[in-house]
This record gives C-alpha cells, sequence and structure tokens, in this order.
C-alpha cells in the first residue's frame, strides 16, 4: 500500500517548489507519520535556500533525512512535529518531533521519533532542535550560579539561550541586539535587553549567535578577562574578521565553539537524553515568544523566499492541513 504525500524542495537556489511523493508502508521498526508543523530554521535554511553553503561542508551540513545534494536540488529541513498514524500500540496518536524534512506524510524509524510531552504545544515543539543547540552550548559554557552573561544575538538560537539562561538564580542576563524592537522579545523571555553600544561589560560569559563579525568583536570586547565567548553562528562561506592582535591575549580570552552534532566529553549524556530536555523545557510558555508567525504548507516556497530576503521573524511555523 502507498499513501500520496508531497514535499518541500529546493529546486535551484533562491527557487523552492513542493513536489509529489510516494510513501510507503512503514515497516516492522518504523513509523507513518503525519506532519502537523515544521519550523523553518531562518538562519541555516535561508543559508541553504540561497545555496550558500561551502562545499568543504556538504557533509557536516546534511540533515538527517535529506534528499539529494548541495547545492540543490535538494529536501532539507529537520524541524517536524507530527502525529503517528500506524506504528506500535505505544506511539500510535502520540505527538512527536522528528528531524525530518518538511514533508506532508513520511515513514521513518521508531528511533528517530521523540514523544513530545503533553504539557507542549504540538506549534511550539517545532523549536526542539534549537533549543538542542541552546542547551549543547550552555553545556559547553558551564554558567554558574551569579554569572554576568550577555547572549549577543536575539535571533532562534541566541533567543533560546537566554530563555534557559533566564531561569538560573543570580544571573545578571542581557540580550544583546543591533535592533531595539528586540527589548520586547527579551522582556517576554526574562532577560535584559541592550543594543551593542549600551551592552555592560565584564561579563563571566557571553554566548555569541549573531552570524556577523561585528557580533563577534563586541562579544570580546565584552568579556572579562580570564572569560569565554561561546561561539554558537554558523556563518556559511562568509569570512569573518576579528580583532585578536588587540586585547586578546593579554586578557586570555577563550573563543569555544560549539555544535549540535557533538556533546562535550564527560557529560555523559546520549543525544536522546539531550532531545528530551530540550522537549521538557519547551513547557515554559516564555518560548512562545521565539514563534513569529505561520504559514500553510502551500505557501512555504514564497515564505523562505521572504525569510532569505531579509524578511524580519525567528522561528516561523508551517501548518499542515487537517485533512
Amino acid at each position: 500500500m502507498t499513501s500520496d504525500a508531497y514535499a518541500f524542495w529546493l529546486a535551484e537556489p533562491g527557487r523552492g517548489e513542493i513536489r509529489p511523493a510516494v510513501v510507503g508502508e512503514p515497516g516492522e521498526d518504523e513509523v507513518l507519520v503525519r506532519t502537523l508543523h515544521t519550523g523553518v530554521s531562518r538562519g541555516t535554511e535561508t543559508l541553504v535556500f540561497a545555496g550558500r553553503v561551502p562545499e568543504s561542508q556538504w557533509p557536516a551540513m546534511r540533515a538527517p533525512f535529506q534528499e539529494g545534494d548541495f547545492p540543490a536540488p535538494v529536501k532539507y529541513g529537520y524541524l517536524n512535529v507530527g502525529r503517528v498514524e500506524q506504528g506500535p500500540p505505544e506511539l500510535l496518536g502520540r505527538t512527536v518531533f522528528s528531524l525530518y524534512t518538511h514533508q506532508t506524510r513520511f515513514v521513518a524509524p521508531r528511533s528517530a521519533v521523540t514523544v513530545v510531552p503533553d504539557g507542549v504545544p504540538a506549534h511550539r515543539a517545532v523549536l526542539a532542535g534549537t533549543v538542542e543547540t541552546a542547551v549543547n552550548a550552555l553545556w559547553d559554557a558551564r554558567p554558574l550560579v551569579g554569572d554576568r552573561v550577555a547572549v549577543v544575538g536575539a535571533g532562534m538560537v541566541g533567543g533560546c539561550a537566554a530563555a534557559i539562561l533566564a531561569r538560573f538564580p543570580g544571573v545578571r542576563l542581557q540580550l544583546v541586539d543591533i535592533d531595539p524592537a528586540r527589548a520586547e522579545l527579551a522582556a517576554r523571555l526574562g532577560a535584559g535587553f541592550a543594543t551593542p553600544q549600551e551592552a555592560l561589560g565584564g561579563c563571566d560569559l557571553v554566548i555569541h549567535a549573531s552570524a556577523t563579525s561585528a557580533g563577534l568583536t563586541r562579544s570580546l570586547e565584552l568579556v572579562a578577562p580570564e572569560g569565554t565567548v561561546v561561539e554558537l553562528s554558523w556563518y556559511g562561506d562568509k569570512q569573518v574578521s576579528v580583532p585578536l592582535g588587540e586585547f586578546f591575549h593579554s586578557r586570555r580570552l577563550t573563543i569555544r565553539g560549539s555544535q549540535v552534532g557533538g556533546i562535550v566529553p564527560g557529560r555523559r549524556r546520549t543525544y536522546a537524553d539531550r532531545l528530551a530536555l530540550s522537549l521538557d523545557l519547551l513547557a515554559d510558555e516564555r518560548f512562545e515568544a521565539l514563534i513569529t508567525g505561520h504559514s500553510p504548507f502551500a505557501e512555504l516556497p514564497e515564505v523562505l523566499s521572504r525569510l532569505a530576503a531579509g524578511s524580519p521573524a525567528l522561528c516561523h511555523v508551517i501548518d499542515y492541513p487537517e485533512e
């Protein structure tokens, strides 16, 4: 038996389209999922949409259920929430998160889906992959009670990091962004806000997520001697310059890269543990502030075109037909 489905493909850089797909019967250790929502990861997916994934990073940037190859045609995406229609009894009818692409129905290994907790709305659960990135960054950063922390870049990743850090007791937390309108987001997340010029220095820790050279430079300026900047930005094929010849050595600063593909050694947590934690954290209503728009699946090609052109958004949720 087969069932018809539809999937979003990047046909060529800058142009997406909806294509038909055929979904087979799930096997013994597989599930058939009907998608409820997907999330557009504005940073990474717009770079993919524009064809700006450097060739050296093609293997590293493959999504788990990607079809095709960079730069195009390619079926890409990794923030999917759906309902299990066929599979083992304990999963039937359950809402699940997976790293599947933008597709109306799909078959995946049972091990590739994680049940969304009852207290987490399905549309908010699309943030799980981004929250994972923030969780991983904070495992790398190891913030302490009472730390002075800045998060530079109030996008999806920076916002998720700030939402988690806002729960730490005694932390002086500022969300730093060039857009003064992000002050409202910071307030909803429970963080202070500052423009780069107004941001407080002397930070024990800075999380950088602006994907700009200026943001990384300002992060280094804000951190205290012996402090650490955790770099979360992914720049695609863009060259980055920072002032490592000025105060960097004399203040003994550290720039630590963090990438969701690896867990800091010694953490004693599995990838499944990290994803389950991320979904649990999404019960916190402050994460709703990161959902800045909804569009139907049929409009996804136009939505990605707008986002790639610079339309302001954090997490844009794609809603799928109820049938």
